[in-house]
């Protein structure tokens, strides 16, 4: 009998403890939807250059703005579609002294209050590492907005468009059919330690890998990973050593998705570029078995304009090489 009792006892307490940890669980913050790259934001040197290259060269248009307190521009946005634009901040006494342009990118949610409390309760820090603010407030433009780090150290902005947002409230404006595209595919961002990226961008935000591509064969150079609930994919761009602010330009990049890069060369071959950028390459496909070129604005950050399907409309294997420092 005693140890009936004992058995029973033991049973007992460990059903309670299943249902201790199944409240736990229940409880855990469930993550609210990704449904998209919502901007990449850029610093820039020489605005009106940079205008004329992604305006006047690209044929995008500028929806709206920002002033600081003294009239000068702060910020200023190229409008890609209703839901895609590129940031461009001036340059000024607040932007990193590391030499990279790339200043953030932004995923958008369908709730950023409970996104926000999905990445407290998953450990994520704010920008620089610190602890992020528990309650997601409108920004300037009328959108939540908040910033938060990946691995890397780079910003990575969540965003609900709101209703009274300038994002809604000007739909409709500010899309010329000089757009050299009308889609953002993704945008690539360096990574030193795959895993580590993998831990955030797969296993917090939920991203699944869908292809690796190599270089040479013998070293992992790219890993693509597709947001949960959207087309829209990040690159992750692996290095060894740690690249040069040049090669951090050409590495940190974007990419405009278009149905024929033969008919956009030829358009591009219209327009002007402005003397401060590289010249623009000649089409031809990528490791991916996508055509694509590349163009730099006047700051060197990569442009790639790559169609949206490969050479023979066959998927492109991926690379089964292994990392950098594997």
């Amino acid at each position: 009998m005693p140890r009936l009792r004992l058995i029973r006892g033991y049973a007992a307490f460990l059903f309670a403890s299943l249902g201790v940890l199944h409240a736990q669980d229940a409880a855990a913050p469930v993550r609210p939807k990704l449904t998209g790259l919502s901007h990449v934001g850029l610093w820039v040197k020489d605005i009106e250059q940079t205008r004329a290259f992604y305006s006047g060269y690209l044929g995008l248009a500028e929806p709206f703005s920002l002033n600081n307190k003294d009239g000068k521009l702060r910020i200023t946005w190229m409008k890609i579609n209703e839901r895609q634009t590129i940031e461009l901040f001036t340059v000024s006494e607040k932007t990193p002294k590391n030499g990279d342009n790339l200043y953030h990118i932004a995923l958008e949610t369908d709730d950023a209050q409970g996104m926000l409390k999905y990445l407290i309760a998953r450990g994520v820090k704010g920008a620089g590492g610190k602890p992020l603010s528990p309650v997601a407030k409108p920004g300037q433009i009328g959108n939540y907005g908040y910033f938060c780090e990946d691995p890397d150290g780079h910003i990575v902005e969540m965003v609900e468009y709101l209703p009274k947002g300038w994002t809604r409230q000007h739909a409709g404006e500010a899309l010329p059919s000089t757009r050299i595209a009308t889609r953002m595919s993704h945008a690539g961002i360096t990574v030193g330690n795959l895993e580590a990226s993998l831990k955030f961008y797969r296993d917090i935000l939920g991203c699944t890998e869908f292809w690796r591509g190599s270089r040479d064969g013998k070293q992992l150079s790219w890993v693509n990973v597709r947001l949960p609930e959207s087309n829209d994919y990040l690159e992750l761009m692996l290095y060894d050593k740690k690249p040069t602010v040049d090669r951090m330009h050409t590495l940190n990049h974007l990419c405009l998705e278009v149905s024929d890069v033969a008919k956009t060369e030829a358009i591009l071959k219209t327009r002007t570029l402005p003397a401060s950028c590289k010249e623009t390459s000649p089409p031809k496909p990528g490791v991916n078995r996508k055509n694509q070129i590349n163009c730099y604005d006047p700051d060197g950050t990569r442009i790639e304009i790559m169609e949206d399907h490969t050479v023979d409309g066959k998927v492109t294997p991926s690379s089964s090489a292994p990392p950098p420092g594997v």
